[in-house]
């Protein structure tokens, strides 16, 4: 079974667990991706900031995935950014990831937002199907400073 839920304190080291596998699974750089982000090993902390979020996948008790909602840095108040969305192969082609982006927009717009932004690699071809499948479109150049110097792949939706 699986659910989704706001992070807590206790998961962090479970939500750091999953997005070093999911990334290491995708050969992706450790250097300029979310894998060298300081915040990854205090999740819960980051996320009780105004107007951010973290959801987690939980299946069987067990943390197999998760996403974030943040204001997009340097950018217009209005706009935020899809976070740290990963999910471990368990957790994949059961309708996780889009009960998930809709539990992410639906946050995002009540918290004000007008667009989300979102930076993925190429190679996350599964991921760019679910986000083009909710409406996000590709952008020729990277916004706000996410500081995924590595991520090549820019996306932006408007929210409804």
């Amino acid at each position: 079974m699986i659910a989704l839920r706001a992070i807590a304190p206790a998961d962090n080291e479970a939500v750091a667990t999953v997005i070093r596998t999911v990334l290491l699974e995708h050969d992706v750089p450790k250097v300029g991706t979310a894998y060298a982000d300081a915040s990854l090993d205090c999740m819960y902390e980051t996320y009780t900031l105004p107007r951010s979020s973290y959801f987690v996948v939980e299946q069987n008790g067990r943390v197999v995935g998760g996403a974030g909602i943040a204001p997009l840095a340097h950018e217009n108040e209005t706009y935020c950014e899809l976070q740290k969305m990963y999910f471990l192969p368990e957790a994949r082609g059961l309708g996780a990831g889009s009960a998930m982006m809709q539990k992410c927009l639906t946050y995002a717009q009540q918290q004000g937002y007008t667009h989300c932004y979102l930076e993925t690699l190429p190679n996350m071809l599964e991921a760019q199907k679910l986000y083009r499948k909710v409406g996000f479109t590709y952008l020729d150049a990277p916004m706000g400073c996410t500081g995924h110097t590595s991520c090549s792949v820019w996306m932006l939706k408007q929210l409804d």
